[in-house]
This record gives C-alpha cells, sequence and structure tokens, in this order.
C-alpha cells in the first residue's frame, strides 16, 4: 500500500487511518443492518448503541468521575464561547486567562452575557509565555474561571491546570481543550467544565464534547436557547435535538482506536516523544526559531519560523513534494506550524524533520 502523505493540519485534521478504513467498510452497511450510519435514526436502536459505545469509551479513556454528564452538541468550541456563560455566568463576572488567539474570542464572546474580566494575559510576550498563576487578578465572586488549555494558534499549553482553590478561588474552572483533547489525562479535581470540538483531535467536524459537573446544570440564563442548555440537552442524553450522528459514529471508532492503542496514558508518552522530536531539531537549528517559552511549549501544535521569511514558499513546495502537508502558519501569526495531533506517528514526525535538515543543507 502506498504511504499517504502526512497531514499536519491544525483542524480538521489528520485521522487515523484504521478509523478511515473501517468507517469505508461500514459506509453502506452497519454491522449487517442494512443501512449506514448517515441513514439512521437517531433514536433508533442501532445508534442508540453507537451512541452508548462512544459516550462508555470517553469516560473511561479520560477517567472522567460519575458526577459528570458528558453531552455531544453542536456547533464547535467556538459556539461554546457562547454557550458557556448562558449556562454558568448567571450574568454575573467571570475571569479569563487570555493566553492566545482562541482565549481572546472567548473573553470577547462572554462579555455579550456576563461581565468578562481579565484576570491575567500573555499579550505582553505575544502570546510566548503564560502568566504565573500566582500574578492572576481573580474577581471575587466570579461564577468561574476560563482558560484555553491549548492555544492552536499560538502553541501555548498548560501542562498542569491550575489549583484554583490554592489560589484562594472557589470558581469552577472551565478549559477549552479542543486542541489536546485525549493527549494527555485530566484532573477532574480541579475541572468544573471541558469542552472541545472534535475535528482536531477526535474526529470530523460537526461534534462538540462537553464534559460538565452535574451541579453547575440547571442555571441557564432566561434567554439561552433550549437546544444549548446543558440541562436539557444531559436530561435527554444528547438526543434533544438531533445530533451531529455520522460525526459521534466517528467519534467513536477513534475512541475504540485510543483504547487500543493502550489508551490516553500511551498516547501521551507518545506525544512527548513526537514533540521532543520536531522541538529538538528546532532547538538545534540556526535556520528556523520556535518563540514559545520551552516551558509553555504545546505538544500538539508546534509553531516555527524560517528566520530568512523570503524562502517560506520554497519550503512549502518542497515539503509538498515530499508529502508533507499543510504545513503553513495561520494567517494571523504567519511562519510555520506542524499539529502533530494523536493520529500523526511519530515516523511523520521524524519525516518532518528528515525535511527540515535536508532544506537547511540546500539553503545553505
Amino acid at each position: 500500500m502506498t504511504q499517504r502523505p502526512y497531514n499536519f493540519s491544525a483542524g480538521p485534521a489528520a485521522m487515523p487511518e484504521a478509523v478511515l478504513a473501517q468507517a469505508a467498510a461500514e459506509m453502506l452497511d452497519w454491522h449487517g443492518c442494512g443501512m449506514g450510519v448517515m441513514e439512521m435514526s437517531h433514536r433508533g436502536k442501532e445508534f442508540i448503541s453507537i451512541y452508548e459505545q462512544a459516550e462508555a469509551d470517553l469516560r473511561e479513556l479520560l477517567a472522567v468521575p460519575p458526577e459528570f454528564k458528558i453531552l455531544f452538541m453542536q456547533g464547535g468550541g467556538l459556539a461554546e464561547n457562547a454557550i458557556v456563560p448562558l449556562n454558568l455566568s448567571r450574568g454575573g463576572t467571570v475571569d479569563f486567562v487570555v493566553s492566545g488567539s482562541w482565549s481572546q474570542k472567548s473573553a470577547k464572546e462572554a462579555q455579550r452575557y456576563a461581565t468578562a474580566n481579565i484576570a491575567a494575559s500573555g499579550q505582553a510576550s505575544g502570546f510566548t509565555a503564560l502568566p504565573a498563576p500566582a500574578s492572576w487578578q481573580l474577581s471575587a465572586g466570579a461564577q468561574y474561571l476560563h482558560l484555553c488549555s491549548n492555544e492552536t494558534i499560538h502553541g501555548i499549553e498548560f501542562h498542569e491546570l491550575p489549583d484554583l482553590k490554592a489560589l484562594g478561588c472557589d470558581a469552577p474552572l472551565v478549559i477549552d481543550f479542543s486542541s489536546h483533547v485525549l493527549s494527555r489525562p485530566v484532573d477532574w479535581s480541579r475541572v468544573g467544565l471541558a469542552f472541545g470540538g472534535a475535528q482536531k483531535n477526535v474526529g470530523p467536524a460537526g461534534v462538540t464534547l462537553v464534559i460538565v459537573r452535574e451541579d453547575l446544570l440547571g442555571h441557564a440564563l432566561p434567554a439561552c436557547p433550549s437546544a444549548f442548555d446543558y440541562q436539557t440537552v444531559a436530561d435527554n442524553q444528547s438526543m434533544f435535538n438531533t445530533p451531529p450522528t455520522y460525526a459521534i459514529y466517528m467519534a467513536g471508532l477513534t475512541f475504540q482506536w485510543l483504547k487500543q492503542q493502550g489508551g490516553v496514558a500511551a498516547m501521551e508518552r507518545r506525544n512527548i516523544a513526537k514533540a521532543e522530536l520536531l522541538y529538538g531539531y528546532l532547538d538545534r537549528s540556526a535556520f528556523y526559531v520556535n518563540k514559545v517559552d520551552p516551558a509553555a511549549r504545546s505538544r500538539m501544535n508546534v509553531p516555527f519560523f524560517l528566520r530568512d521569511e523570503s524562502r517560506n514558499q520554497a519550503f512549502l513546495d518542497g515539503a509538498k513534494a515530499r508529502g508533507l502537508l499543510q504545513l503553513k502558519g495561520h494567517k494571523s501569526v504567519g511562519g510555520m506550524r506542524a499539529s502533530i495531533y494523536n493520529a500523526m506517528p511519530i515516523e511523520g514526525v521524524q519525516a518532518l524533520v528528515d525535511y527540515l535538515k535536508d532544506f537547511e543543507k540546500e539553503q545553505a
């Protein structure tokens, strides 16, 4: 079988080849039922079995405690920037740690429904470092604190979630873990709600994961649409409206694949190895540069720059010729970006490092 190109897209992103092959094999007839998954009623026993298995596997993979509800919703992480304050803010004050573009968007959107306080910001560093928790200016009586635990564009990651109680804060922690969900364990003792769009590390665009502690349900603002009220969604097992059935099915296949790989702990070890391989070469090179504080570097999204940016197009053309795709950085920051999610094998990262070496030699 011909080697597929390595896709470094930040999202929608590469999926495990075995998952794609299984979905292709089941496209016309799922398990002999005579229907493809896209054709099933979301209330039929066939799809209900898919949904229940996906929920159980996700709970197992992330060791989600029983007092948390798992919701499969729509609208992506961007919609959750509104849905979270509609459900949790009670119209009061909410705190934000702004560590990059995504948390900037979150704070801006929340202002439509609540008073958004910027407790800390990494903007002064160009979002290349994380503000130390001891420096955060937390609000008294905040309804929650929001942070993006992995910033896809700037390549910043909280490798440890903050202990808000140790900071004298009783507010629940809300995390946007869209771009590193299932790449490492989650310390649920520090989290009230976690959300993430699937299209980076779980499956195709269309389904959004929301994992929310039960005591946070039932407080939606009157203006909150019924389909976005976490209590309503939880009470209806994510079936209040027609859910994104095929995206849930694909996510479920990915969960099964992750279990076959050894689960989240095994994936974290692989992800550490992949990140060390790529950052290690970038740090040794005088030709490329990564500007992020090593203590806050993302394992999933690795932005880097050619010191001579006049060579950018030649770099991208050469990468494509080698079967290394989607390496152009986000338009807001420029440069390059390699997203090395769970589905990216270490062989793909090695192929990229080999190309980085070869291009540097050619351009010397």
